[in-house]
């Protein structure tokens, strides 16, 4: 009987023979196999070489990513090396071995897997705000199967991450989502406009961490994601290279994040669009310049070329509009186009958002060249998967594919759709917290309150919310007002007369609240005749992508001649363009604005209620600002919910009767 380590001898002895019989009955037998290095044969026989079973080409790890062709040849030498010294291998099989190496050209290339999203805007819990939404558990688990098949990944956003959310993520002032995006692991953002909604502050307080100072449901979340007990702040960047703070001449937030695959550095340049402080309240932007995208972007490649970064995307908060659904880019336009126009050649992708669109396309940079341009839809219905090949000799790109993958909706009882555990752990938890504040039914309709827009650019529930807010403000002590106007872009969601979890047709706070999720203040002030005019003919101004049809309040009415779809989705559908020679023309019919049936008088005053986004200008209506003796009033879900009080009966739909949308006279 052989001791131990004689056994051991023998088993040794026996490995360094080069025939299939040096396997043993405990080792799967490669032998017949040859070494192969990608598709290069190396003409050695696989066979096995130690007692742990591993064969030559495990040991190589030719399977694997390597940062360069010379990382990977000097890995296959000292292996070879290695083996030859310990007889496993002859010095004829290390020269074929390093001749494979060299052959098959691995490592001369590397594979990074970007995968990106844009305007998220807080929807954590799936079927909030809508039966569409997915979910962030959902998102989640699709994102970290896309992540498992490269480990050379980067997960970016393309801004509006938060703001304008429903009620789950917005009542504890989106830190629930900064917390989502945490536990998923998300590389960069770069800020949207709806990150200004509350101000400088408040975003570098996303960033930083520290509880809000005055809002009770601040500091809400789990042990494991706060510091000190209290919110933690964002783990991953905030980019926004274009926006500088006017007193110190430095942006805000970094400009470029860089990621390093192996010695080899993708910068990532993120913004925001430079028209934010026409669609974000002026509060909110007080201090902060927004720089030309393509401008900024083609100041800071120099930079990133003299630290040897040569593979370069931009993140940029501003979008397109393509005329075919479903990422197809038959005819896109918007604001993108002269964005990319314009770009560097050194820039390789564009991962863009804001417009809510799903596309993939080809547009020209400024040399001519087609360079991809992606945007994955909203709200977490999408991700981006994205495939960049660089050359890592150069360290350029070499090629881009990017597919748009849908996240499935859970279902509401037996769910198979996949979650990502974690996530749902902490959306769990906000939805127990929100719970009671979210239920609590704040009055009752006869039918769904639809956002969407009549041929005139009307919609049912923008005629509510109108009238709504004239009523909070009709009475002498609170405005006087005899008008009020609603920005579409504030209502963000239908209120449904049937829902899961409630009686039909009562309306809960968080259905309201997700409708007008942005807490403005009612503002009433006083208007010319003549101004009034001058804020409708600002519904088509040039600053904006697509006509904002203002929803008018019971009493008010008027005739325009646009000559275009007012729902942008339309717009789109209809291959037609929202050109300057369009934007700011005259379409409010002479004489057809009228107030209880009389004309209103140019030269007359009136009291007027806009919320105080629009009282400082937002949207572009700058006609408001000169809006004098001005009145503060209620919050705007407040007032909603008074109105519901007042009608106990329930409210109708309002009838989309008060815009009125004509040919052009010949």
């Amino acid at each position: 009987m052989f001791k131990l380590s004689t056994l051991a001898l023998v088993l040794a002895s026996a490995f360094t023979c080069h025939s299939a019989f040096a396997v043993t009955t405990a080792c799967t037998d490669t032998s017949g196999q040859n070494v192969v290095f990608g598709s290069t044969d190396s003409g050695v026989p696989n066979r096995v070489v130690d007692l742990a079973c591993n064969n030559i080409d495990g040991l190589i790890l030719d399977e694997q990513q390597w940062g360069s062709q010379a990382a990977f040849l000097s890995h296959v030498s000292k292996i070879s090396f290695d083996l030859l010294k310990q007889t496993k291998i002859s010095a004829a099989e290390r020269a074929k071995l390093m001749s494979a190496a060299q052959t098959s050209a691995i490592g001369t290339t590397i594979k990074v897997k970007i995968i990106g999203f844009n305007d998220f805007h807080g929807y954590i819990k799936s079927r909030e705000g809508s039966s569409s939404n997915p979910g962030a558990a959902s998102f989640a688990y699709q994102l970290n199967a896309l992540r498992a098949q490269n480990p050379l990944n980067a997960v970016v956003s393309a801004g509006d991450m938060i703001g304008a959310s429903p009620l789950t993520s917005a009542l504890f002032k989106d830190e629930p989502t900064i917390e989502v995006m945490n536990r998923i692991g998300i590389d960069f953002n770069a800020v949207g406009n709806h990150e200004f909604d509350e101000g400088k502050e408040e975003l570098l307080r996303m960033q930083n961490g520290g509880n809000h100072p005055t809002d009770i449901y601040s500091g809400k979340g789990l042990p494991a994601d706060l510091t000190n007990g209290e919110f933690a702040g964002a783990k991953f960047k905030f980019l926004a290279a274009n926006v500088l703070d006017t007193t110190t001449g430095q942006t805000v937030f970094p400009g470029v994040g860089i990621k390093n695959f192996l010695g080899n550095k993708v910068a990532f340049i993120g913004m925001t669009l430079e028209g934010t402080p026409t669609i974000v309240s002026p509060s909110g932007v007080a201090g902060l310049n927004f720089g030309d995208e393509a401008d900024t972007v083609n100041a800071l490649v120099p930079q990133l070329k003299a630290q040897g970064i040569q593979s370069i995307v931009v993140l940029v908060h501003e979008g397109g509009f393509p005329t075919v659904s479903g990422g197809q880019c038959t005819g896109i336009s918007g604001a993108i186009l002269d964005i990319v126009n314009r770009l560097d050649p050194a820039v390789d992708l564009v991962i863009s958002g804001h417009t809510h669109q799903e596309y993939s396309c080809l547009v020209n940079n400024s040399a001519g060249k087609p360079i991809r341009v992606t945007s994955a839809f909203q709200y977490a219905r999408r991700l981006t998967d994205i495939d960049m090949v660089i050359d890592t000799k150069s360290k350029d790109v070499l090629s881009i594919a990017a597919n748009n993958v849908p996240v499935p909706v859970p279902a509401v009882s037996n769910n198979t759709v996949p979650l990502n555990v974690s996530v749902q752990e902490v959306v769990d938890h906000y939805a127990a917290e929100s719970a009671v504040p979210a239920a609590r039914v704040v009055g009752t309709i006869t039918a769904t309150l639809s956002r969407t827009f009549s041929a005139a650019g009307e919609s049912a529930l923008g005629d509510v919310i109108a009238d709504a807010q004239l009523a909070a403000t009709a009475s002498p002590t609170r405005g006087n007002a005899v008008i009020a106007f609603m920005n579409p872009g504030g209502i963000r969601a239908d209120i449904p007369f049937a829902a899961a979890g409630k009686t039909d047709g009562n309306v809960t706070y968080g259905e309201a609240f997700t409708a007008q999720p942005f807490g403005n203040s009612l503002v009433t002030m006083t208007l010319t005749g003549a101004q009034i005019y001058a804020a409708l003919e600002q519904q088509w101004g040039t600053a904006q992508p697509y006509p904002r049809i203002l929803q008018v309040s019971n009493g008010f009415a008027y005739s325009h001649t646009f000559p275009l779809p007012l729902d942008r989705n339309l717009l789109a559908a209809e291959g037609v363009t929202f050109t300057t020679s369009i934007r700011g023309n005259s379409y409010v019919v002479p004489n057809s604005v009228t107030l209880n049936g009389v004309p209103v008088d140019t030269a007359a005053t009136y009291r007027v209620t806009v919320n105080s986004f629009m009282a400082d200008g937002g949207d572009t209506f700058t006609a408001l600002i000169g809006g004098t003796n001005r009145l503060g009033g209620a919050v705007d879900t407040d007032a909603l919910e008074a109105y519901f009080t007042a009608n106990p009966t329930g409210v109708a739909p309002g009838p989309q009767n008060r815009i009125t949308k004509i040919a052009a006279p010949l």
